[in-house]
């Protein structure tokens, strides 16, 4: 029997996503080890973590309350992905991939939101 999370299309975008940041993150230099590296990869295990832990709870608006939290860690995500560019820990390229990533991931985030809620 599969947990309820597994099944939702959200949660397998943030599983990618979360792949994605730890690939571009390993290649940061030494010392931002407990610094922006530490940061992104906390806040996207954020994003599919609250998806799920949301799924265990027992009413709609308390699911909210948890993708509300992963979509500010997706935004998160996002921003560090762009500070990441300015120091020149990652290119252009992989910048752009993490944001384009992260925009369909908060869209698809809200556009569940939005039909949990009319439910």
């Amino acid at each position: 029997m599969a947990f309820r999370f597994e099944t939702l299309e959200i949660w397998q975008m943030a599983k990618g996503y979360a792949t994605k940041v730890y690939a571009v993150t390993a290649k940061f230099p030494r010392h931002e080890d407990y610094g922006l590296k530490s940061q992104l990869n906390r806040a996207v295990n954020s994003i599919a973590l609250n998806i799920a832990e949301g799924t265990a709870k027992n009413s709609n608006k308390a699911f909210d309350y948890h993708l509300e939290i992963a979509l500010g860690s997706t935004f998160e995500v996002v921003a560090g992905a762009l500070l990441a560019k300015d120091r020149q820990y990652i290119s252009e390229l992989e910048c752009n991939d993490l944001y384009e990533n992260g925009q369909r991931l908060a869209k698809s985030i809200n556009a569940f939101r939005s039909t949990l809620l009319l439910s």
